[in-house]
Protein backbone atom coordinates (compact mmCIF):
# COMPACT_ATOMS: atom_id res chain seq x y z
CA UNK A 1 0.00 0.00 0.00
CA UNK A 2 1.30 3.48 -0.56
CA UNK A 3 2.13 5.63 2.37
CA UNK A 4 -0.39 8.44 3.04
CA UNK A 5 1.91 11.08 3.13
CA UNK A 6 5.18 12.17 2.02
CA UNK A 7 7.08 12.01 4.95
CA UNK A 8 6.31 8.18 4.92
CA UNK A 9 6.96 7.83 1.45
CA UNK A 10 11.03 9.48 2.15
CA UNK A 11 10.92 6.94 5.05
CA UNK A 12 10.50 3.60 3.55
CA UNK A 13 12.33 4.95 0.08
CA UNK A 14 15.61 5.33 2.64
CA UNK A 15 14.03 1.98 4.05
CA UNK A 16 14.40 0.25 0.52
CA UNK A 17 18.25 2.32 -0.48
CA UNK A 18 19.54 0.97 2.46
CA UNK A 19 18.63 -2.90 1.86
CA UNK A 20 19.79 -2.39 -1.65
CA UNK A 21 23.13 -1.15 -0.65
CA UNK A 22 22.85 -4.35 1.93
CA UNK A 23 22.48 -6.78 -0.91
CA UNK A 24 25.51 -4.37 -3.56
CA UNK A 25 27.54 -5.27 0.05
CA UNK A 26 27.07 -8.81 -0.08
CA UNK A 27 27.13 -9.34 -3.61
CA UNK A 28 23.93 -9.15 -4.86
CA UNK A 29 23.73 -6.98 -7.63
CA UNK A 30 26.74 -6.54 -10.27
CA UNK A 31 28.67 -3.34 -11.58
CA UNK A 32 27.23 -2.48 -14.68
CA UNK A 33 24.02 -4.36 -14.25
CA UNK A 34 20.92 -2.70 -15.29
CA UNK A 35 18.43 -2.28 -12.76
CA UNK A 36 14.52 -2.77 -14.32
CA UNK A 37 11.96 -0.45 -12.26
CA UNK A 38 9.07 -3.03 -12.45
CA UNK A 39 11.44 -6.43 -11.22
CA UNK A 40 13.00 -3.93 -8.42
CA UNK A 41 9.74 -2.53 -7.32
CA UNK A 42 8.13 -6.02 -7.38
CA UNK A 43 11.03 -7.23 -4.80
CA UNK A 44 10.42 -4.66 -2.22
CA UNK A 45 6.62 -3.93 -2.57
CA UNK A 46 7.20 -0.22 -3.76
CA UNK A 47 5.25 1.75 -6.25
CA UNK A 48 7.45 3.32 -8.91
CA UNK A 49 7.39 6.93 -7.65
CA UNK A 50 8.69 5.69 -3.93
CA UNK A 51 11.52 3.11 -6.11
CA UNK A 52 12.66 6.57 -8.05
CA UNK A 53 13.20 7.95 -4.90
CA UNK A 54 15.08 5.05 -3.91
CA UNK A 55 17.06 5.44 -6.92
CA UNK A 56 17.64 9.14 -6.81
CA UNK A 57 19.08 8.76 -3.38
CA UNK A 58 21.37 5.65 -4.07
CA UNK A 59 22.88 7.62 -7.55
CA UNK A 60 23.78 10.48 -4.98
CA UNK A 61 25.73 7.93 -2.84
CA UNK A 62 27.26 7.14 -5.57
CA UNK A 63 26.06 3.86 -6.20
CA UNK A 64 24.01 3.60 -9.22
CA UNK A 65 24.04 5.66 -12.58
CA UNK A 66 21.45 7.22 -14.46
CA UNK A 67 22.26 6.98 -18.19
CA UNK A 68 19.52 9.50 -19.90
CA UNK A 69 17.81 7.25 -22.37
CA UNK A 70 18.99 4.06 -21.35
CA UNK A 71 17.80 3.51 -17.01
CA UNK A 72 19.04 3.12 -14.20
CA UNK A 73 22.78 0.69 -13.72
CA UNK A 74 24.80 -0.47 -10.91
CA UNK A 75 28.14 1.69 -10.73
CA UNK A 76 31.41 0.40 -11.39
CA UNK A 77 34.12 2.45 -9.26
CA UNK A 78 37.13 3.05 -11.32
CA UNK A 79 40.73 3.51 -10.02
CA UNK A 80 40.19 7.11 -8.62
CA UNK A 81 37.46 5.71 -6.43
CA UNK A 82 39.38 2.97 -4.69
CA UNK A 83 42.17 5.24 -3.86
CA UNK A 84 39.78 7.58 -2.18
CA UNK A 85 37.70 4.82 -0.79
CA UNK A 86 41.44 3.49 0.75
CA UNK A 87 41.74 6.86 2.13
CA UNK A 88 38.51 6.89 4.11
CA UNK A 89 39.10 3.40 5.18
CA UNK A 90 42.54 4.32 6.94
CA UNK A 91 40.80 7.41 8.84
CA UNK A 92 37.88 5.48 9.78
CA UNK A 93 39.38 2.27 10.68
CA UNK A 94 42.35 3.84 12.57
CA UNK A 95 39.70 6.20 14.87
CA UNK A 96 37.36 2.41 15.49
CA UNK A 97 40.53 1.23 17.05
CA UNK A 98 42.00 4.08 18.95
CA UNK A 99 38.09 3.72 20.11
CA UNK A 100 38.17 0.02 20.80
CA UNK A 101 38.18 -1.26 24.47
CA UNK A 102 38.94 -5.17 24.88
CA UNK A 103 35.39 -5.79 26.18
CA UNK A 104 33.90 -4.30 23.51
CA UNK A 105 30.24 -6.96 22.04
CA UNK A 106 32.21 -6.21 18.18
CA UNK A 107 35.17 -8.13 19.09
CA UNK A 108 33.13 -11.05 19.31
CA UNK A 109 31.13 -10.30 16.26
CA UNK A 110 34.63 -10.01 14.58
CA UNK A 111 36.35 -12.68 15.78
CA UNK A 112 33.42 -15.11 14.82
CA UNK A 113 33.01 -13.31 11.57
CA UNK A 114 36.74 -14.15 11.02
CA UNK A 115 36.46 -18.44 11.71
CA UNK A 116 33.23 -18.19 9.35
CA UNK A 117 35.29 -16.53 6.43
CA UNK A 118 38.12 -19.46 7.05
CA UNK A 119 35.65 -22.13 7.03
CA UNK A 120 34.15 -20.30 3.65
CA UNK A 121 37.82 -20.66 2.21
CA UNK A 122 38.18 -24.39 2.76
CA UNK A 123 35.06 -24.75 0.76
CA UNK A 124 36.10 -22.91 -1.98
CA UNK A 125 33.31 -19.91 -1.42
CA UNK A 126 35.08 -17.10 -2.33
CA UNK A 127 31.98 -14.90 -2.60
CA UNK A 128 30.82 -15.52 0.86
CA UNK A 129 34.59 -15.15 1.98
CA UNK A 130 34.00 -11.48 0.38
CA UNK A 131 30.88 -10.85 2.08
CA UNK A 132 32.70 -11.92 5.39
CA UNK A 133 35.38 -9.89 4.91
CA UNK A 134 33.36 -6.90 4.69
CA UNK A 135 31.76 -7.87 7.37
CA UNK A 136 34.28 -8.22 9.66
CA UNK A 137 35.40 -4.30 8.61
CA UNK A 138 32.22 -3.41 9.04
CA UNK A 139 31.97 -4.38 12.93
CA UNK A 140 35.43 -2.89 13.53
CA UNK A 141 33.89 0.23 12.88
CA UNK A 142 31.14 -0.59 15.28
CA UNK A 143 33.98 -0.11 18.32
CA UNK A 144 33.30 3.42 17.41
CA UNK A 145 29.49 3.49 18.47
CA UNK A 146 28.87 6.26 16.30
CA UNK A 147 25.80 5.03 13.96
CA UNK A 148 26.57 8.02 11.60
CA UNK A 149 30.33 6.55 11.07
CA UNK A 150 28.86 2.89 10.65
CA UNK A 151 26.08 4.27 7.91
CA UNK A 152 29.65 6.29 5.97
CA UNK A 153 31.36 3.07 6.41
CA UNK A 154 28.57 1.06 4.45
CA UNK A 155 28.50 2.98 1.39
CA UNK A 156 32.53 2.27 1.63
CA UNK A 157 31.97 -1.21 2.01
CA UNK A 158 29.31 -1.30 -1.06
CA UNK A 159 31.32 0.65 -3.32
CA UNK A 160 34.35 -1.84 -2.84
CA UNK A 161 32.28 -4.54 -3.81
CA UNK A 162 31.47 -2.97 -6.74
CA UNK A 163 35.13 -2.71 -7.27
CA UNK A 164 35.54 -6.57 -6.17
CA UNK A 165 32.81 -7.31 -8.47
CA UNK A 166 34.66 -5.90 -11.90
CA UNK A 167 37.08 -8.70 -11.34
CA UNK A 168 37.40 -12.23 -12.59
CA UNK A 169 38.93 -13.77 -9.29
CA UNK A 170 38.83 -12.44 -5.80
CA UNK A 171 40.67 -15.01 -3.99
CA UNK A 172 44.08 -13.77 -4.15
CA UNK A 173 42.41 -10.76 -3.14
CA UNK A 174 40.32 -12.59 0.22
CA UNK A 175 42.41 -15.11 1.43
CA UNK A 176 45.64 -13.66 3.00
CA UNK A 177 43.40 -11.34 5.01
CA UNK A 178 41.47 -14.28 7.02
CA UNK A 179 44.58 -14.94 9.05
CA UNK A 180 45.37 -10.80 9.69
CA UNK A 181 41.32 -10.41 10.85
CA UNK A 182 42.20 -12.82 13.16
CA UNK A 183 45.89 -11.19 14.18
CA UNK A 184 43.76 -7.80 14.62
CA UNK A 185 40.92 -9.07 16.90
CA UNK A 186 43.85 -10.79 18.90
CA UNK A 187 45.93 -7.57 19.34
CA UNK A 188 42.62 -5.35 19.97
CA UNK A 189 41.60 -8.14 22.84
CA UNK A 190 45.91 -7.24 24.06
CA UNK A 191 44.73 -3.58 24.36
CA UNK A 192 47.60 -3.54 22.40
CA UNK A 193 46.07 -0.61 19.88
CA UNK A 194 49.59 0.10 19.08
CA UNK A 195 50.25 -2.80 17.61
CA UNK A 196 46.52 -3.19 15.71
CA UNK A 197 47.34 0.29 14.43
CA UNK A 198 50.46 -0.88 12.93
CA UNK A 199 49.19 -3.97 11.26
CA UNK A 200 45.67 -2.08 10.07
CA UNK A 201 48.05 0.29 7.97
CA UNK A 202 50.24 -2.51 6.57
CA UNK A 203 46.80 -4.16 5.87
CA UNK A 204 45.47 -1.09 3.88
CA UNK A 205 48.43 -0.58 2.06
CA UNK A 206 48.87 -3.97 0.70
CA UNK A 207 45.09 -4.51 0.21
CA UNK A 208 45.02 -1.46 -2.01
CA UNK A 209 47.96 -2.25 -3.68
CA UNK A 210 46.65 -5.45 -4.92
CA UNK A 211 43.50 -4.04 -5.31
CA UNK A 212 44.24 -1.13 -7.90
CA UNK A 213 46.61 -4.29 -9.73
CA UNK A 214 43.77 -6.20 -10.33
CA UNK A 215 41.35 -3.58 -11.81
CA UNK A 216 44.19 -2.16 -14.00
CA UNK A 217 44.99 -5.81 -14.83
CA UNK A 218 40.93 -6.41 -16.19
CA UNK A 219 41.01 -2.80 -18.15
CA UNK A 220 44.16 -4.18 -20.23
CA UNK A 221 42.12 -6.96 -21.48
Amino acid sequence: MKPENPEDDRSLAETVATRIRDLLIEGEFGPGEKLSEQQVASRFGVSRNTLREVFRLLTSQGLLAYIPNRGVFVAAPDEAAVIDIYRVRAVIQKGAIQAAGNSHPALARMQQTAVEADVARREGDWRRVGTLNMEFHRRMVELCDSPRLSACFDLVLAELRLVFGQLEDTSHLHEPYIGLNLALVEALERQDATGALAQLETYLVKSERAVLAALQRGRKR
